[in-house]
């Protein structure tokens, strides 16, 4: 069976690859932005949860003080370069010299989404606070 060439071969596909491209570029663009920000999202989730463990793994070491902990998570948030990220640290007991030992110690980091955020589709709202929390029992000396 011999193949239609050059002028004689019909025309109705001539558009078609074009039309198809069309029609799947836009969806294939959403979905890939759509996966950079959740996995941003994701990314700046587990490093304040990293964080949050670091200061309270700080806080639970007698002797330790809320500044300790405050310069841990600091550490941590410089390590996965969110250290412009406003974040904010609240410990509990808010003070550890008169924490006893056994006792709970609780590190909560937060951080506003707008000022980390990866936002080329604006999916997750800028005003969005992404928090860890962290507890461990505090050590004996």
């Amino acid at each position: 069976m011999k193949r239609a060439t050059g002028k004689f071969r019909p025309r109705r596909r001539s558009g078609a690859a074009i039309l198809e491209t069309a029609l799947i570029l836009p969806v294939l663009l959403l979905l890939s932005f759509g996966l950079v920000e959740f996995g941003h999202f994701f990314y700046v989730q587990h490093n304040l949860t990293a964080a949050a463990r670091e200061g309270v793994r700080t806080g639970i070491i007698s002797g330790r003080s809320e500044g300790d902990v405050a310069a841990a998570v600091g550490r941590a948030m410089t390590a996965a370069r969110l250290q412009n990220s406003g974040y904010t640290v609240v410990t509990s007991p808010a003070n550890l010299a008169t924490a006893p030992e056994g006792a709970e110690v609780q590190v909560t980091v937060r951080c506003n989404w707008g000022t980390v955020g990866l936002r080329p589709l604006k999916l997750i709202s800028a005003s969005r606070v992404v928090s860890a929390t962290a507890v461990m029992r505090r050590e004996g000396t």
